[in-house]
């Protein structure tokens, strides 16, 4: 007898458990959109290029169209439909609404997860390929408009809103306590 290839299992999406039946195959991705109807998380590439599909797995980020669903089981999953609290926007969504860091929006979602975990791991003092002190004992360098390019840069943006989008990032992480130069906002 031939092994399964389909499998019952429970993802943990924004606070709430889901069952659902999938093929080993299935991404978190398609999981998400096709069968649990979250639609705010968006197919891009869908190769892991350009970040339209990022979420939050245990608080990282990471691209779910290269996610098996199956994976993701066990983890705690955070899509654009879990940022706010109720009606109120998080600081990074009102940030990318107050400086316009969208234009058609698409790859927004993606963008605003992305930017998530950036301020999280600014914060925790993990370096970029830009930090200029990587040293331990050197302390969380100042967020730069340098470090958020670096740090945004599996998210692509095809309408160009870049500008936008690096001062938002700037701005709610300032908002969240970071030392954040100028030059970012």
């Amino acid at each position: 007898m031939a092994p399964s290839t389909s499998s019952a299992i429970t993802l943990n999406i924004n606070g709430e458990k889901y069952t659902l039946p999938v093929d080993h195959r299935t991404t978190l991705l398609d999981a998400l959109r096709e069968q649990l109807d979250l639609t705010g998380t968006k197919k891009g590439c869908d190769q892991g290029q350009c970040g339209a599909c990022t979420v939050l797995l245990d608080g990282r980020r990471a691209v779910s169209c290269l996610q098996l669903a199956v994976a993701a089981e066990g983890r705690a999953i955070t899509t654009i439909e879990g940022v706010a609290d109720g009606e109120r926007l998080h600081p990074v969504q009102q940030a990318f609404l107050d400086l316009d860091g969208y234009q058609c929006g698409y790859c927004t979602p993606g963008q605003i997860c992305s930017a998530l975990a950036v301020i999280e791991e600014h914060a925790a003092g993990w370096p970029s390929a830009v930090t200029d002190d990587v040293r331990p004992d050197a302390g969380v360098p100042a967020l730069t408009a340098e470090e958020i390019r670096e740090r945004m840069s599996g998210n692509l943006c095809r309408c160009g809103a870049y500008v936008s989008i690096v001062q938002a990032v700037a701005q709610a992480a300032e908002a969240a306590g970071a030392e954040v130069k100028e030059a970012a906002l």
